[in-house]
């Protein structure tokens, strides 16, 4: 939604609890109990940008290696990390770019997050 004020075409206001998210496919093909929602991020661009992942209970991504920086913030749930960290509400975590991972959840988890920055050469 685009907001009609004096910042014009210059603000897009999105509420993420709102608004409805789409089949995950982020590393490529669709994945199974996972949704999200490409606020900034550009998927047919540069692939960099903020969005938003739901994970449903039981969900894992596929491994995967950062082109980019990645910024991810847990809004709710658990997520656990390759080395068995499990992360939680609150829980900031940032990835170079080269990083090699991917993420599980047990109870599902919500997140807010970032690719950015230069690309690992």
């Amino acid at each position: 939604m685009t907001d009609s004020n004096k910042y014009g075409d210059q603000r897009t206001v999105t509420n993420i609890y709102e608004t409805p998210l789409k089949p995950y496919d982020m590393e490529g093909p669709v994945q199974e109990n996972m949704s999200y929602l490409p606020l900034t991020h550009n998927k047919d661009g540069n692939n960099m940008g903020v969005y938003v992942i739901r994970m449903e209970p039981g969900a894992e991504t596929i491994a995967h290696t950062h082109r980019f920086n990645e910024d991810y913030l847990i809004l709710d749930g658990d997520l656990i990390e390759p080395d068995g960290k499990v992360l939680g509400r609150g829980d900031f975590v940032h990835y170079e770019p080269g990083t090699h991972h991917n993420s599980r959840t047990e109870t599902g988890c919500f997140l807010i997050g970032c690719d950015w920055g230069g690309e690992k050469s």
